[in-house]
């Protein structure tokens, strides 16, 4: 294993500003992108802290590319039956230093989000 590539990863969290609690139970996909195509890498759900247990990608797996998370927030919102404002939220991102760590979070309410590269 090269050492460089060892400590790259790449983690989220979902917090819902509404509550101003972790978004726990969430469901993640996780897309590598190369053109057109798109390989799903894993899917998950976040924990009671709004995270996931496990980096998403990471070491020897992690590659210089484009990837995408879709964030299932109409699921997490619809508690009520009733249609939610937001359904997928896609974050879609590049990775130019493997070796680097890169934490992508959500902030969701029921009618907006916002995201940036966290540390």
């Amino acid at each position: 294993m090269n050492a460089a590539t060892s400590t790259g990863r790449i983690t989220t969290h979902v917090l819902d500003t509404a509550t101003g609690k972790p978004a726990a139970g969430l469901k993640i996909e996780f897309y590598r992108l190369n053109g057109s195509a798109r390989e799903l890498i894993k899917s998950v759900a976040t924990n009671a802290d709004g995270r996931c247990d496990d980096p998403l990608l990471s070491g020897d797996a992690m590659t210089a590319g484009v990837f995408e998370l879709v964030f299932h927030v109409g699921d997490y919102l619809n508690r009520d039956d009733e249609v939610s404002f937001l359904d997928q939220v896609p974050v879609r991102f590049g990775i130019a230093d493997p070796a680097a760590h890169y934490h992508v979070p959500l902030l969701v309410s029921p009618f907006g989000y916002s995201t940036y590269r966290g540390s």
